[in-house]
């Protein structure tokens, strides 16, 4: 892959053709191009993939900025929450093994956990309420502050914490609704990965590797880093718009106008005391990103039998809305209505994403798989470069 000038001159709109008459790699291009030649990305790797075939393929910008090291295929990213969908495709497999099971009660496995629902009945909370966020629990920024032995880290922060120290808490404050009766991202997938390694009898990171991330061959996929001289430092929006991506301090809080309120600690995944964040605490290439979930969204090769794995990029949750015209499968957020939620997906067609700067989209029906891996919250992931994207590569 090409490592272009992250000073790349804004390619200039191509007014004399049609925007479907223009080429995925270059409408691709142009997004990238924008994006790192005004610093709002301070590098990236993307890659499609069509019926299981590359159809495109980039790095730009550096991983490093400051010491002026490129992005590279093989940079390894802080994936945030492009962790749940290998701890779901690790439950899934274990289903599929019946080692658990879908309407199976969390507290039968961590006796620890029993949330009460809002009117003080203990909570009937199952894997299925965990894998589609339905459980009741969310990600409340203000759970960080309560103050010792009532605060609950997200997964995000550092901690010296285990499982049940860290969550236990939960137990002490009623849930936001119960479980079942509408959908609120959570974290729930840091509950769901404690209660996978508490049956396979071992840490997170090796109960993915024996089920995904082994037979795959995913070695950078991990809770650990690889090879440290490979990890993209970690940046920040500004807070003054159209200036560059900022170094993310440790800790880190975005501006509340950001849309994420939770902290960040670049510095987590050294800490080996602290628990392993199924919500949110691997690394990862965007190759080896791109093989899982290529692999998923193709029938699910050695690691799933195709009709969990289609089951997972399935709408579960009926008519509760995720987000305005979105419902949510096991893996990530599956289109229901276009135009409500104002997304050139198709129906059916599955996307998500991670708060440190990373998105990706399955459309089965089409056979398209997206991976955009970067290195700057939250504009990867949840900024207009994701949409940019996601319309780049619908326009033809």
């Amino acid at each position: 892959m090409p490592h272009p000038s992250p000073h790349a001159p804004v390619l200039p709109k191509l007014k004399t053709m049609p925007e479907n008459q223009v080429s995925l790699a270059a409408r691709i291009d142009r997004v990238i191009d924008d994006a790192i030649a005004r610093q709002s990305i301070v590098g990236a790797v993307v890659l499609v993939c069509k019926h299981g075939e590359e159809i495109y393929a980039r790095t730009a910008g550096h991983a490093d900025r400051e010491a002026g090291i490129p992005v590279h295929a093989d940079t390894i990213f802080r994936l945030a929450s492009v962790t749940k969908p290998f701890v779901a495709a690790t439950a899934l497999a274990m289903i599929a093994e019946g080692k658990i099971g879908l309407e199976d009660q969390v507290r039968d496995y961590l006796p620890w956990f029993h949330p009460l629902t809002p009117g003080g009945d203990a909570a009937r909370i199952t894997i299925r309420h965990l894998l589609t966020h339905t459980s009741g629990l969310g990600y409340d920024a203000a759970q960080e502050q309560r103050g010792p032995g009532k605060s609950v880290t997200l997964g995000i922060v550092d901690t010296d914490l285990d499982y049940e120290t860290n969550f236990r808490p939960l137990n002490e404050f009623p849930l936001a609704f119960a479980p079942g009766e509408a959908w609120s991202y959570s974290i729930g997938t840091d509950i769901l990965g404690a209660l996978l390694a508490a049956v396979h009898g071992a840490t997170l990171e090796a109960t993915i590797a024996h089920y995904v991330t082994g037979p795959l061959g995913l070695g950078d996929c991990a809770f650990h880093v690889t090879d440290r001289n490979r990890l993209a430092k970690a940046y920040a929006d500004n807070a003054v718009p159209g200036e560059p991506a900022i170094i993310m301090p440790e800790p880190y809080h975005a501006p509340g106008e950001a849309g994420w309120k939770a902290g960040f600690s670049p510095n987590r995944l050294f800490n080996l005391k602290a628990f392993q964040s199924g919500g949110a605490g691997m690394v990862g290439t965007a190759p080896q990103v791109m093989l899982f979930l290529d692999t998923l969204a193709r029938g699910g090769g050695s690691i799933l039998p195709a009709e969990l794995a289609a089951a997972g990029f399935a709408n579960q949750i009926g008519d509760i809305e995720s987000e305005p015209g979105m419902r949510f499968g096991y893996f990530g957020a599956v289109c229901h209505d276009p135009i409500a939620a104002n997304s050139p997906l198709p129906v059916g067609a599955v996307q998500w994403g991670g708060v440190y700067g990373n998105t990706w989209l399955v459309d089965r029906e089409r056979g398209l798989t997206m991976v955009s891996l970067s290195n700057t919250a939250l504009e990867g992931c949840m900024g207009p470069f994701t949409d940019h994207l996601r319309r780049a590569i619908y326009a033809g």
